[in-house]
Parts: C-alpha cells; structure tokens; sequence
C-alpha cells in the first residue's frame, strides 16, 4: 500500500452544488480556512464555477473509475492522488481507505458523488467534530470523520 498523508479528514457529501456552497459558506464562518477544503464533484459546469467561487481557481479534472469525470481540488485530493495516483487509479471508495475511512464509508461516498453529490471534506483533527457538526446541520449526507493521525 503507498504511503499517504496522515492527516485526518471529515467528509460529507451534499445532495448538490446549492447545498455545498451552503455548508462550505458555513464551514468558512466558523474559521475553516480554505486551504483546509477539498471538493469532489462529477464535472459540470456548475461544479466547476463552485470550486472557482470558492478556491479563486480551477479543480483539477480526474477521470475516477465508477465516477466518471470529476472536478477534484484541495489537500484530501493531494492525499490521495501524491505520487501514487490512487484516486484516479482505486477510484474513490478505494483510494478513501488510505486516509482512515471504511470500506462501507468509501462506498456511500462514491455512491452519493456517483448520483450528482458534492463531496466537501475538511483537513484537520483538531476541529474534526465541529467540522462534522456543521457538515450534518448543513446538508451534508453522512458526514464522517476518517481515523485519528497515528490510529490503527
């Protein structure tokens, strides 16, 4: 298995680009720094003006086994696409493992991102429950927090 960033993630996937800007918006209000963020869409334009709106530039366009082509940006991307390619290569489900999530978690990700979902996560373990809060109280479908740095 390749080595991957350690950090950890929390995730929640809204059911389209209206309810992420929300969550993202919400996200920011309480300190979230955007460089913190990530975006895992299918590639539309309205998905794409998202990640322009919010990261002042264009996502990254990754051809994801089971997904299709999506818009990709931000440090969770980094995480899993590094050297070893995996995102674009395992697909998302799989490649989620590597940053502490569950298989069954990997697959509802994919599976809500597969049916026109935004995916937003957040890097950092130290607010992972405020983040997960406000994903939840925002939209964002079965928000998780991926395993704690140094937790096997």
């Amino acid at each position: 298995m390749p080595e991957v960033d350690a950090a950890q993630f929390t995730i929640g996937v809204f059911q389209d680009v209206v309810w992420a800007e929300r969550g993202v918006e919400a996200l920011k209000a309480q300190a979230f720094p955007t460089q913190a963020l990530s975006i895992v869409a299918k590639d539309t334009p309205e998905t794409a003006a998202l990640v322009e709106k919010i990261f002042g530039g264009q996502a990254a366009r990754v051809i994801v086994p089971r997904l299709g082509p999506v818009v990709a940006t931000g440090p969770l991307i980094e995480a899993l696409d590094g050297s070893a390619g995996s995102l674009g290569r395992l697909g998302l489900a799989a490649a989620l493992k590597q940053v502490g999530f569950q298989t069954h978690d990997g697959h509802i990700f994919e599976a809500l991102t597969g049916k026109g979902g935004v995916l937003v996560a957040i890097r950092g373990e130290v607010r992972s429950a405020d983040a997960l809060a406000i994903l939840h109280s925002f939209g964002g479908g079965n928000a998780a927090i991926g395993a704690w740095t140094g937790r096997l």
